[in-house]
């Protein structure tokens, strides 16, 4: 089984929105074998609690308003670290990057394909290493990693 149509709509049209509230590190899984009840994850990173929430209020604003989609569920508006948008056919996870790095939720589905972006989201990956290295830490802090092939370490 693969995502649906529909999921990768949702996914594409989410990671847009991400990537133009300068979300860092966007990916996205197809998760539809391993799971029955979501078909893709999208993750995807900020430095600061008030750009978490930003990136999430985007995300739930362009779905409703381009594909008509609101989420069943949204956790951990609270704190701002952690922020689970759930449409059902997908779920997005918008992280705190010190949370993206801690979680790893990379590492957790790693072998599950990764669904193709759009080119703004793609340009994302790494940006998380270079935002560490721009505040001076070099990445160390948070244990962030340079590579920009999708995960984090």
């Amino acid at each position: 089984m693969t995502a649906t149509d529909r999921s990768i709509e949702l996914v594409n049209a989410a990671a847009q929105a991400a990537a133009d509230r300068l979300a860092h590190d966007i990916i996205a899984y197809d998760v539809s074998d391993v799971l029955s009840i979501t078909d893709a994850f999208l993750l995807a990173s900020a430095p600061n609690d008030r750009q978490v929430k930003s990136i999430v209020d985007e995300i739930e604003e362009r779905l409703q308003k381009e594909l008509g989609a609101k989420p069943v569920r949204r956790e951990g508006d609270r704190d701002a670290r952690w922020i689970l948008l759930d449409y059902v056919d997908i779920v997005v996870h918008v992280q705190h990057s010190e949370e993206r790095v801690f979680y790893a939720l990379e590492r957790l589905w790693k072998d599950c394909p990764e669904l193709p972006l759009p080119e703004d989201a793609v340009k994302t990956r790494g940006k998380a290493a270079e935002h560490a290295e721009s505040v001076g830490d070099g990445g160390e802090r948070a244990g962030v990693s340079g590579d920009t092939d999708g995960e984090l370490s």
